[in-house]
């Protein structure tokens, strides 16, 4: 058949190719599209995409090595040509189901749980968090997900069984369709739910993570900024919703709650401070050619102020009553007088006493924002307030072939091992998980709510007098608060404890900066010899290096400096 789609119907009694033999069976190839003769344009053109289909699925079938994803690219050949046999249009039956197959869907959980996470939040900053998960749906429905064969070395038999079936959902409904049209598309955050979001989505952090940081430079600042700093602790915070058991965001009747702001009634609200308010005055036809003064402040006239008086001895804000008989012979009333507003005259403090006060707060210590929020504050001071309050804690914790490890410790190393898993995407897991779990190796711990939220993974070279730092990490939502500088502070005076004053190493484009902050260069004041040998080389990466002065106590370092300032 030809590849191409018919402008108008054919004509096959005038197309002399068709009288040509059909290399297969010699008779002419009239006699294989005569049934064609009756269809619609419209049908013609549909018949023909569906050719062009079937071509792009075999050669991504002649492409693929993995054996699952070939099978269901060869059924749905097999459905293509059937249908282009029979002339009808193709439907996906059997065990698969038909879509959506999870209620909530994914889309509709990430939705709620912006709402649930950040309704309280202005319409400009919730805007923002409601584009971040807009960008992450994106992400997902156009992502490739990996083969079952991928999984079968780190998810368990009934796992990579789950799996499995959800690929296939989605190669059939999601993936396939939106190379062929023939077959329909759906997106993949509409028809799939928690299972399937809970079997990719550390995968897809780490990969996307690691494609936001090799295109940073070409990103624009902004957006630069929204994708390296708001974005990884948006889907930390994702994270934890999305692997909790009773999170609220995957509950199909789930309903935002209001915003738990106070209302007053309109009419009990007083007048903000410093707010104008005028006084409507009816001044009677008496009072026309008299002195009338208007009160536009929110509260009595003149107060803290000498009273101003006119020429006949009122006060401003007092209005002048008209004399017992007035100009037409009329008294005023007594209750026309109690509508009149009249403010008494409020004196200032006498300056006896405001002398007595100032003399009494003389030599008394002023306390302003810098006593909170210091001009210049160190990095670690937050982190160190924590510590004191006993919100964070700080532990040397390893593996060890030599005596019992106790099930904390073990809970804890796995929690490390997440962590630079996540935060270190480019490093392979497996060699991470060997590096921590290495009797060899300790990791100083930084401990939140008794979970891991950061540490350094460190090897003591006791005989050459330095430590090699494996690993280096906070997870993202921590970050930014001190606990990096913190937590580098710990480590240095747990070696100088252990008589060890130098540290090396090979720091990546995006953690030198870190590095430098916390005293190491990249020149090297070692002898090569001490180190050659003893460290592992990155490529890649560079070697610095930090030499430790065992005479302080880094931990109360900027603490000390700031006194002596003073």
């Amino acid at each position: 058949m030809v590849g191409k789609r018919l402008s108008h119907q054919p004509n096959l009694n005038l197309w002399p190719p068709l009288l040509y033999p059909c290399r297969s069976c010699t008779h002419t190839l009239e006699s294989h599209v005569c049934h064609l003769a009756s269809l619609t344009e419209e049908e013609i053109n549909r018949l023909l995409g569906m050719v062009v289909d079937v071509e792009n699925i075999f050669m991504s079938m002649h492409r693929e090595e993995d054996a699952d994803t070939k099978r269901v690219y060869y059924y749905l050949f097999k459905v293509l040509r059937k249908c282009i046999l029979t002339l009808t249009k193709p439907t996906i039956e059997g065990p698969l189901g038909h879509p959506p197959f999870e209620r909530p869907s994914i889309a509709k959980s990430v939705t709620n749980f912006v709402t649930h996470k950040f309704g309280h939040l202005i319409p400009r900053e919730f805007q923002t968090l409601n584009d971040l998960a807009k960008m992450f749906l994106h992400c997902l429905n156009h992502w490739n997900f990996e083969a079952p064969s991928a999984r079968r070395q780190v998810a368990t038999v009934d796992e990579v069984s789950a799996y499995k079936i959800n690929y296939t959902r989605w190669l059939v409904f999601c993936h396939v369709p939106a190379f062929c049209d023939s077959l329909p598309h759906f997106d993949t955050t509409l028809v799939f739910g928690r299972t399937l979001l809970r079997a990719v989505f550390r995968s897809v952090y780490s990969q996307l993570m690691d494609k936001c940081h090799s295109e940073r430079d070409r990103m624009p600042p902004e957006k630069r900024i929204l994708v390296l700093t708001h974005f990884p602790k948006f889907l930390c915070m994702l994270e934890t919703e999305v692997f909790a058991t009773n999170s609220p965001i995957w509950d199909p009747d789930f309903k935002p709650e209001p915003p738990s702001t106070a209302t007053v009634p309109m009419e009990t609200k007083s007048p903000a401070v410093g707010a104008v308010k005028f006084e409507k005055l009816i001044v009677p036809a008496a009072e026309k050619g008299g002195f009338t003064t208007v009160n536009v402040s929110p509260g009595f006239a003149g107060f803290g102020k000498k009273q101003l008086r006119d020429s006949t001895g009122l006060s401003v804000g007092e209005k002048r009553t008209a004399p017992a008989d007035g100009p037409s012979g009329s008294r005023i009333s007594a209750s026309e007088t109690k509508k009149r507003r009249t403010v008494e005259p409020v004196e200032d403090v006498p300056e006896e006493v405001v002398t007595k006060i100032v003399a009494t707060l003389e030599g008394v210590d002023m306390i302003g924002p810098e006593a909170v929020f210091p001009e210049n504050a160190p990095r670690d001071e937050a982190a160190k307030q924590e510590e004191k309050q006993g919100i964070i804690q700080f532990h040397v914790v390893g593996n060890s072939l030599t005596r019992p490890v106790s099930k904390q410790v073990v809970l804890w190393l796995i929690g490390l091992q997440n962590v630079f898993s996540h935060q270190l995407p480019k490093m392979p897991k497996e060699y991470i998980t060997r590096m921590v779990f290495d009797a060899k190796h300790k990791t100083l711990a930084l401990m939140k709510d008794n979970r891991p939220i950061g540490g350094i993974c460190f090897r003591m070279f006791q005989t050459q007098g330095f430590s090699e730092i494996v690993f280096c990490a906070v997870t993202s939502s921590e970050q930014v608060k001190g606990y990096g500088s913190h937590l580098m502070n710990h480590l240095k005076d747990y070696h100088i404890r252990q008589n060890i004053t130098h540290f090396l190493t090979f720091a990546d484009e995006f953690a030198i900066g870190y590095f430098r902050k916390q005293g190491f260069s990249k020149d090297i004041k070692i002898p090569r010899s001490m180190y050659q040998g003893y460290i592992k080389d990155y490529e890649g990466a560079t070697l610095m290096h930090c030499e430790l002065n065992s005479r302080i106590v880094y931990t109360e370092f900027t603490a000390v400096v700031r006194k002596q300032k003073k």
